[in-house]
């Protein structure tokens, strides 16, 4: 059986083995560790990795997952070892669960259009003997959802706030030909029961830092950044923030009323709607979030913490706008979606 070593961006080495016809991501969930992934189709990129040592085969996989700049770079759920492997992790081992995720169900009790191509689908949590009936999350993190009656998952930012209600909001951008878009577009009710595997994901808040913040949002992107403004407005927050929310066109961008509430409640919030290719009397920022982004960066006078979320390609934008103004890769906090 082949061992696998993982390497943590801080140095821990962590060790398993991984059977013959298992995927690296899988054999660490055998053996208690378990890795940031989403989709575990080889389509979301979150459990990319790359191979320091060793030899390995590579399952099928969407392209924009994976770079084909990175030579080394692997995703996880794709990846069959054919011989021992040391692997170089891109993240901490703080990052790394050590128990398994609550998986729960939960009725659809709402959904509606947010924007043009996408839905605000709104779900109850059934009561848990041991959790209750509690949505207990980070603001930013996000959460599986699996089709009732099919091993078919996906997984979604959460948009709202923790709470005891036990109501999880998601913003899904309905993709063509997507199975659980065409589920959500043809056949989905009101009533129906998912199946809810979370909370995941490292896309949250530091709360410790003092400097600025700016907070990039593309596409459904905008879900988790949503959720955290929602918690600064919760707590009145003071401390500088800037909120950039990109869109191809204007109708793509969600719903201003929500935007109206988060300015009145965080009167340090500031606000740039980025449109890419807008009609012609759009009164906003004519171009990419990245291209945002830099403009907001030379009003500055002080380097801010950057969260951002979105299409992997916006993302890639906004990295390289960051180390261009040598902005500390730990400064960036990044989470992709489809």
């Amino acid at each position: 059986m082949p061992e696998i070593t993982l390497v943590t961006r801080d140095g821990a080495r962590l060790g398993f083995g991984c059977g013959a016809d298992e995927n690296v991501l899988d054999a660490a969930a055998a053996a208690g560790l378990f890795l940031p992934a989403m989709c575990h189709e080889g389509s979301c990129g979150l459990c990319h990795a790359s191979v320091a040592e060793g030899a390995y085969e590579m399952g099928s996989y969407t392209k924009d997952a994976l770079s084909d700049a990175d030579q080394n770079g692997v995703l996880l759920c794709r990846c069959q070892p054919r011989g021992d492997l040391v692997v170089n992790l891109p993240y901490p081992q703080a990052d790394i669960q050590r128990h398994e995720v609550v998986s729960r169900e939960a009725a659809i009790v709402a959904f509606a259009p947010a924007g043009a191509g996408a839905v605000a689908v709104t779900l109850a949590l059934k009561p848990h003997p041991e959790l209750g009936q509690a949505a207990d999350f980070v603001p930013g993190q996000y959460m599986e959802l699996t089709i009732p009656g099919t091993d078919i998952r996906r997984a979604y930012s959460l948009a709202n706030l923790p709470n005891w209600d036990g109501r999880l909001e998601f913003l899904i951008r309905l993709q063509k030909g997507g199975e659980f878009s065409s589920y959500l577009a043809e056949r989905a009710k009101v009533g129906d029961t998912l199946i809810t595997r979370g909370p995941l994901g490292n896309f949250v808040l530091d709360e410790t830092s003092p400097r600025p913040r700016c907070l990039i949002g593309g596409g459904c992107g905008f879900a988790p950044v949503l959720s955290i403004l929602r918690h600064l407005a919760n707590f009145q927050d003071t401390q500088p923030t800037h909120l950039i929310l990109g869109a191809n066109r204007e109708d793509e961008l969600f719903p201003s009323n929500e935007l109206n509430v988060l300015r009145a409640a965080l009167p340090h919030l500031g606000v740039t709607l980025s449109v890419w290719r807008p009609e012609a009397d759009w009164g906003g920022f004519t171009g990419t979030a990245a291209e945002a982004f830099s403009g907001y960066l030379e009003s500055c006078t002080e380097t801010p913490d950057v969260y951002v979320c979105g299409p992997p390609k916006m993302l890639e934008a906004v990295k390289a706008v960051a180390q261009d103004r040598r902005i500390p890769p730990e400064r960036i906090i990044a989470e992709h979606v489809s």
